[in-house]
């Protein structure tokens, strides 16, 4: 009889483990944009996609509720936790998905994943109290790289062109054989040099093909120069409005902008640990001025409002910024550390979540993600910083010097085809023979007379 029973219960206990379903776990989370942010009676956002993915792979069914206190998760002073951590502590979820950084004394406390995004400790402020570095070759930046080269192009085309009517037209240079050709290649490079300056430097074009070209070049010039001058004004005047705040230590040494992080969070406990003097300072500060936050929301609608900087890490400040046209990061990025998952000590799945983790990231899902909820949709409203030029804006103005250049040479030619006709019908030749001789001598392919002379004496 007691066999049957055992029997009984072992077929019993066979059936349940195989009718059961996989696992259902209870996973807490904390909103906060855009990792986690509440869509009607949903929610979404990175931390949501990312456990659906892990589930998926791990074949376990969730269950995602909002951390009851509204904490990420720090110990009070009887050493109880709170937050996101206090909650996996007391078993009220197995597991923790947010932004939850990766400390040592978290680590004591439940397990942690290996971290499913990495990131480090910045500031950002208003655009108005930031600046950008200061460079040596500023004096470029009114034009984009593409401009540069443009304009560069542009010198090289008409200085050879100028120089080709020049040598054409024999309003330049009526006879090869006896008059000294004033417009060399040089003089053609110094010529169109001076217009960019607004100074002339002669001689100037005597025929009416030279004179065409000159003139495109100066319209050329003057607008070039027009659209130079008020970008770099731009510039300047935007420049002028900034403080030089550009890193952690300028942010201590000065007493105009206020600043401060979430508090009782990890960015608030690395200044409160450091031995660093200016993080150190950065601390007293803010417990001197009472100037912490209660949270990222609130750190970024003070940094909004200006005369305010709001230290926190990096990966949510990004994400501030790309909503906010008015907000700059800072440059300096310090305390690299990660957002991992939070299970109790002694996990059993602990380890295939950090299997899981790596696969996604060596998969290139985890980069995907970040793309998908860091997409920029900032909008800029009212003035906006000046920009370098563009090619494309100033189009017409090149399309202008180009039909100039060959309006150019082709008049240079016609000059020198009515020319060869009035000698062809003195020298009855045909008027392509002589139209070529005469091109082939401006051009240095084809020795002129006196040329040949002396070559023949000095073999005699």
């Amino acid at each position: 009889m007691k066999a049957f029973t055992g029997s009984v219960v072992c077929v019993v206990a066979l059936l349940a483990v195989c009718t059961a379903g996989p696992p259902v776990l209870s996973v807490t989370t904390i909103l906060q944009e855009p990792y986690t942010m509440t869509q009607g009676s949903e929610l979404e956002g990175y931390c949501i996609d990312l456990l659906a993915e892990i589930a998926k792979k791990l074949d376990f069914k969730y269950t995602v509720h909002l951390v009851k206190d509204g904490k990420y998760g720090q110990q009070d002073e009887s050493g109880n936790w709170l937050g996101m951590i206090g909650e996996v502590v007391r078993g009220e979820a197995e597991l923790a998905v947010a932004s939850l950084t990766l400390t040592a004394t978290r680590e004591q406390g439940v397990e942690m994943s290996t971290p499913f995004m990495q990131t480090g400790i910045g500031f950002i402020l208003s655009r108005d109290l930031g600046s950008e570095e200061s460079h040596s070759l500023s004096f470029l930046f009114p034009f984009s790289t593409e401009m540069w080269v443009g304009i560069l192009l542009a010198f090289l085309v008409t200085g050879l062109c100028i120089y080709l009517v020049a040598r054409i037209s024999p309003c330049e240079w009526a006879d090869p054989e006896t008059d000294e050709h004033s417009f060399t290649l040089l003089h053609s490079f110094w010529y169109i040099t001076g217009a960019l300056t607004l100074q002339g430097a002669g001689p100037h074009p005597k025929g009416l093909s030279g004179r065409v070209v000159s003139a495109v070049w100066w319209v050329f010039a003057v607008v070039i120069l027009a659209f130079y001058f008020s970008n770099f004004n731009a510039m300047l005047r935007s420049d002028s409005k900034h403080v030089s705040v550009n890193n952690f230590e300028e942010l201590a040494k000065q007493d105009v902008i206020d600043y401060g992080t979430v508090e009782g969070g990890s960015t608030f406990n690395f200044f409160k640990n450091s031995n660093n003097p200016t993080y150190r300072r950065i601390y007293q500060h803010m417990e001197r001025k009472k100037s912490c936050v209660a949270s990222v929301e609130e750190g970024n609608r003070r940094t909004q409002e200006g005369n305010y900087a709001f230290i926190g890490e990096a990966a949510s400040l990004d994400l501030a910024v790309a909503r906010y046209c008015n907000l700059i990061r800072s440059s300096e990025v310090i305390a690299m550390r990660g957002y991992s998952i939070a299970a109790p000590l002694g996990f059993p799945m602990m380890k295939n979540i950090t299997v899981a983790i790596l696969q996604l990231s060596e998969s290139g899902e985890l980069a995907f993600l970040q793309s998908k909820w860091w997409a920029s949709s900032c909008l800029p409203k009212g003035g906006q910083a000046p920009h370098t030029l563009q090619p494309h804006l100033l189009r017409g103005l090149f399309l202008l010097l180009a039909l100039g250049l060959g309006l150019g040479l082709l008049m240079a030619l016609l000059e020198l085809a009515s020319k060869a006709r009035s000698q062809a019908k003195d020298q009855k030749k045909s008027c392509c023979s002589v139209l070529l001789g005469e091109l082939s001598q401006r051009l240095g392919l084809r020795r002129t007379n006196a040329d040949t002379e002396t070559s023949e004496k000095s073999k005699a």
